[in-house]
């Protein structure tokens, strides 16, 4: 693997803030936009299909707030072991705002928080190997202490992740944004759990494993 120019903490820390502000000002901006029907619509009919926008998007939005508090965020004191339940339900809230169905296969536990992070981080950029929606069958196999991923990622057009396979193969990007940021924080994961993260095409599928 080859060198890539690391950002600086500062950077690093506004490029993650990005991010999180790309996802989610989507939906708050919906939520805006149906209070705004609310009081200006008095149409019973409008008014429903607002209230129904509003639920939808801040569901949405509460979702991603949550994936994003334990991907990128401490969630929990350093050192902190996380629960591979709450790992799975914030990952299927996540999933289930998209065209995605995600099938998690893995033993009950508690996992070490950086390692719970790369998974949740793997199962974003998984996201982006199904652009017309498929499944992401995620598996944990081994001890807890020292595991195992692997996301199998089967659907229609299904390709490499983007921006991670660039990542793996150790190509420096042009630029560091929004975009890529997660790629590069999963690659950075990788490497601070002593886990090698590999690309696999299989078939018509991708698959997208971390073994120690």
């Amino acid at each position: 693997m080859g060198e890539i120019q690391t950002p600086t903490d500062l950077e690093l820390a506004a490029l993650i803030s990005s991010k999180i502000c790309h996802d989610i000002i989507g939906p708050v901006g919906a939520i805006y936009n149906g209070l705004e029907i609310l009081d200006e619509d008095d149409d019973a009919e409008a008014q429903s299909y607002a209230l129904d926008v509003i639920r939808n998007v801040t569901e949405q939005a509460s979702a991603r707030l949550q994936f994003a508090r334990f991907a990128f965020g401490a969630a929990g004191s350093a050192g902190a072991q996380i629960d591979l339940r709450t790992a799975e339900q914030i990952s299927r809230a996540y999933v289930g705002q998209r065209k995605h169905v995600l099938n998690w296969v893995g033993p009950p536990g508690h996992m070490a928080k950086d390692k719970v992070k790369l998974l949740l981080n793997m199962i974003s950029s998984a996201i982006t190997v199904l652009p017309r929606g498929g499944e992401i069958r995620v598996s944990i196999e081994g001890e807890l202490e020292q595991p195992a991923f692997a996301l199998r990622c089967t659907g229609t057009g299904a390709r490499p992740p983007q921006y991670l396979t660039e990542f793996v193969a150790g190509e420096e990007p042009t630029e560091f944004n929004a975009l890529n940021i997660q790629a590069y924080y999963t690659w950075r994961l990788s490497e601070a759990t002593m886990m090698r993260l590999e690309i696999i095409k299989d078939g018509d599928d991708i698959i997208i494993s971390a073994v120690p």
